[in-house]
Formats: C-alpha cells, structure tokens, sequence
C-alpha cells in the first residue's frame, strides 16, 4: 500500500461498511435473498435435506450453492450471539467484502498506473451508488472472479479463463467475457480449451455427486418464466398499468414481482431468441474487426460491456442486481484504454444511482405504479439501451491497421 493508494483502500473499505449496514435499515428488504433464500438452501444441503441443482432443478448453475455453504461455514461462530440469520448475513458481508478485497489487490496493488488508480475509483462509487444490493446477492460474488480474471487473460489467459468459467457456473454472466476474450484475444484456442475443461472438470464432479437429471436445469428453469417487473421490455406495461390496462402481480412458484398483461406471454416468449441474435451480432461484428487486426486493448472492454448490456437489455428478469454485471467491464475498460472508459463509465454510475432509487427505496410505490418510480425506472431502462448502443458504436469504431 502506497500513499496513493491507501486513500483508495480506506475509501473502498468504507463503502462496503457502509453498504452493508444500509442492507440493514432500507425498506424492501434489500438482504432478503440472502437470509429467505440463500440461508435455507445452505442449512438443507448441509443438514440431509434438499441439495439444490443435484437433487432438485434449480435456477442457479450448481456453483452457485459453494458460496453459499461458505458463508454458512462462516456464520457458526456467531450463532450464538446474533441468531442464525444475523450470522449469516454478518458472514455474507463479509465473505463479498475479503472477495473484492482480493480483486482490489488485484486491481491496485504495488504501484498502479492511473488508469487503474481510476478504474479502482469508479468500482467504489459504483457500489456506493448501487446500495446494498450490490453485496447482498450471489451477483456479488461472480464480480471479483470476473475483474480478477479479466486482468489476468494477457499474462495468464489459462487462469484467467478458468475464473471466469467458475464465474459463469455461479452465475451466467461471466460467460459473457469468456465469448469476449475468444474473440477479441489472439491466443483464442488456449482460452477455448482452458473454458472447455473447467467445465468439463465442473460437469464430472457435479455427475459424480449425482447431479446428472438436473445438470443444466438451470437453463430449462428460466424459459418458463414471466416477464419480471423491471425488465426493459416490461417497461410499456407499467405505464398501461397506470392506465388501468395491465397490472402487476406476484408469483410464488418463482418468487417475484411480474407485469399481467395482453401480449405478455408472447413478449416473454421472444426475449430469449431476440438475446441470442443480439448476442449473436454483436459477437460477429466483433469476430470481424479482431480478423482484420482489431487490437485487444480497443476490442475487448467494449464487447465485453455490450454481451453484458446485451443480457440486461433482451432479459424477462430485471433483477437490481443486474447492475453489478456491468462494473467489472467497465474496470477492465479503465485498465486497457481509460479515455474512452469515461463515457460508458458516467452512464454506468447513473444507472447504478437510480437502481437504488427504484431497490429498495421506492420498490413499493413501483409495484402500485406510482408515477415517480415508474419514471425513474423507464429512465434506468432507456439508459440500458444508450449503454448497449454506445458499446455497440465502440466496437465499430476499432480502429484497424493499414495494411501497405
């Protein structure tokens, strides 16, 4: 630690003191997966219950339940003071906190160079705008692997793709820079097989402990679902609700909040193919200016905050969490070309500001569709999409050379 750099320590620590204390007195229970969710699916695997993803399909990729157990393993020496469920979520905060600790060192440690001096800064306001949602979800665990192996795939593309495997099998989105760094890096084949046998060393594992009916259910579990309240495309049915046209309902076989309308049904069924084409365009666009010489620096961090974007946009799910997927992108952006990360960054911490707006603090007056909260939600979601068009326009604008 530097002179430098020991502001930034102080101020990124405090930020998450800070965030997970607010977890505790915000409205709308923003710690509330963790200790309704994360809590009992730990206790049950560890007690000879249901073990999710290997006894019974779930939601989440298998790895989702380490972490988890983790944070159980963690939580037993405070039992006896603050209950099981202040345990855990003491333990949670904590188990996120030494994670991005880690990835910090990562980020900053020895003697930075500016740029990652301001990518270090722009991950601290993030998650101090972003709120307690953004430490108090499995999101928040994929972040760091994500950041850490993103730096790493220069020098070490083995394992770094390897992280970012493990990533993907807690939560999908790291994915996203696995297909990133295939395209945009010039040793592709190595970091196609490093993803190739981490996760054929997750799936053997995962069979081997009798996972083998529910392998990939974490994929089929997702197609049946509705369109989410704060996805982007559920935005036109808030203001019908107001208007008396469509309404907002709950469903307890998912637990979540989800718009009712005409033509629900259909738009929930296309987002899933129109997420793959937009996936797969921009992944085309990408694979053509790396074939004609694309440099890493300028192609990776643009595509890899557009494949992201890309997943929020075309989502049924517009879980708040979501927003945390976009700050390990923009970090590597700050990393590998910091003059055209400022733009896509500002928009970033606006979104990250009126998430927290809309969850927790005005989550209720949402789901009545109230007007203010339904405004700033529309605001977050058309700034998805500028975010999305102004990633898009980076990838097009990589330079290539000329060629005599």
């Amino acid at each position: 630690m530097t002179r430098r750099t020991a502001p930034l320590w102080a101020a990124f620590l405090l930020v998450h003191v800070l965030t997970a204390w607010l977890g505790w007195v915000y409205p709308s229970q923003p710690m509330g997966d963790v200790v309704l969710v994360y809590e009992p699916w730990s206790t049950s695997a560890l007690t000879g219950g249901t073990i999710m993803g290997i006894t019974e399909p779930w939601v989440y990729p298998q790895l989702a339940l380490v972490p988890m157990l983790i944070v159980k393993a963690l939580s037993l020496p405070l039992v006896a003071t603050m209950g099981a469920l202040g345990a855990y979520l003491v333990a949670w905060a904590v188990l996120v906190t030494l994670l991005d600790a880690v990835a910090l060192w990562f980020l900053i440690g020895g003697r930075p160079s500016a740029p990652r001096r301001a990518a270090a800064w722009f991950w601290t306001a993030a998650l101090l705008l972003l709120g307690p949602i953004a430490l108090y979800r499995l999101d928040a665990v994929t972040v760091p692997l994500a950041i850490i192996g993103g730096l790493l795939l220069l020098r070490h593309p083995v394992v770094a793709t390897t992280l970012l495997t493990v990533g993907a099998w807690i939560k999908i989105w790291p994915g996203a820079l696995v297909l990133a760094a295939v395209v945009a890096a010039r040793g592709r084949l190595k970091i196609l097989l490093a993803a190739a046998g981490a996760s054929a060393g997750i799936v053997v594992v995962l069979f081997l402990l009798g996972a083998d009916q529910h392998l990939f259910a974490f994929l089929s579990q997702q197609t049946g679902r509705g369109l989410q309240v704060e996805a982007v495309a559920a935005t036109p049915y808030l203001w019908a609700a107001r208007a008396g046209h469509a309404s907002v309902g709950y469903s307890f076989e998912i637990l979540t909040f989800q718009v009712e309308g005409y033509g629900v049904p259909f738009v929930s069924d296309i987002l899933t193919p129109i997420m793959l084409l937009t996936v797969g365009a921009i992944t085309g666009l990408a694979a053509v200016k790396s074939a004609r010489g694309g440099s890493f620096g300028r192609l990776f961090p643009p595509l890899a905050l557009s494949l992201v974007t890309a997943l929020i946009v075309t989502n049924k799910v517009g879980s708040p969490q979501f927003q945390t997927w976009l700050i390990a992108p923009l970090v590597l952006w700050f990393v590998y070309d910091r003059t055209r990360a400022r733009v896509p960054a500002a928009l970033v911490l606006v979104l990250c500001g009126l998430t927290c707006l809309i969850y927790p603090l005005t989550y209720d007056a949402l789901l009545r569709t109230e007007f203010v909260p339904v405004l700033l939600l529309t605001a977050r979601n058309v700034l998805l999409i500028v975010l999305l068009v102004i990633g898009i326009r980076s990838i097009v604008r990589v330079p290539i050379p000329s060629r005599r």
